[in-house]
């Protein structure tokens, strides 16, 4: 996505030409050591994954405030001092809900799968955005604790509730919307991250998985004639936002070229749209 962004962007301006995007694995346990390497080597700005998102928020020098609410960051920008932290995960998500299903998160009551570092971001954006109601169900009750104790100050008057896997099912209002931010649906044989069945009130279906482009969660949506999809437009927007972030070239300007550079890399499948009959 980034390469071909980059691309589009140096022929109107030479010296997108000199800049390029890697992939680098590295151990959680080296991460702090790893930072100031990077820097050493050049990098002007970095993308986290798991487990990364929240390890980083202690190890950079300077946080961008929505970030610090979220308790988690995936994008780093070198600055005078060190890397400052930003989360894009909430903006990417509240644009890819939008494009991709119709749904603004303002007035739309969410149940939030998942407790890490993408659900951080997007319990913040869903708050921000006033959401008529908010849900987070994960099946540790110490992320679960902690996510709602980082988030809560967002709140207001929105609801704002836990659930365990044990836990009452309240009754949904009709046209929720449920969010996967769990990593439950990457392997074929993984259950879903909650039982839609048993969630009535939701009418829609977003799962933060990109690859593979249906998971057993989407399918059971699909089944039950929900309308559903997949987490490639979020990974677009959130990587168009952290190049704004690193270049200052608009995301509305890259995200096309990037959605169209990561549909082709991932086959036609994962670029396709997936209401309840796909």
């Amino acid at each position: 996505m980034h390469t071909a962004a980059l691309a589009h962007l140096a022929q109107r301006d030479s010296h997108f030409g000199s800049l390029y995007y890697v992939a680098l694995d590295c151990p959680p346990a080296q991460l702090a050591k790893a930072l100031p390497l990077l820097r050493d080597r050049g990098f002007r700005g970095l993308n986290l994954t798991v487990p990364h998102k929240v390890l980083a928020v202690d190890l950079v020098a300077a946080i961008d405030p929505a970030a610090a609410v979220a308790g988690a960051v995936n994008t780093l920008r070198w600055e005078k001092g060190g890397w400052k932290g930003f989360n894009t995960d909430g903006y990417g998500l509240a644009r890819a809900v939008q494009d991709d299903l119709g749904i603004e998160l303002r007035a739309t009551p969410v149940i939030l799968a998942g407790a890490g570092g993408a659900a951080r971001g997007a319990a913040v954006a869903c708050l921000r955005a006033g959401c008529a109601a908010l849900w987070v169900v994960n099946r540790s009750a110490g992320n679960l604790a902690s996510l709602l104790d980082q988030v809560r100050p967002l709140a207001g008057e929105i609801p704002l509730a836990g659930l365990g896997p044990d836990d009452p099912l309240p009754a949904f209002p009709a046209g929720t919307l449920l969010i996967n931010a769990t990593s439950a649906g990457l392997r074929a044989n993984d259950p879903p991250p909650v039982v839609l069945e048993r969630l009535v009130g939701v009418t829609a279906v977003y799962d933060m998985i990109y690859n593979p482009p249906r998971t057993p969660l989407l399918d059971q949506a699909a089944a039950l004639g929900l309308r559903t999809r997949n987490g490639l437009g979020m990974l677009v927007h959130q990587g168009a936002k952290a190049l704004e972030l690193w270049t200052g070239a608009p995301a509305a300007e890259t995200a096309p070229i990037m959605a169209a550079a990561a549909a082709k890399a991932l086959g036609s499948a994962a670029g396709s749209g997936s209401q309840s009959a796909r």
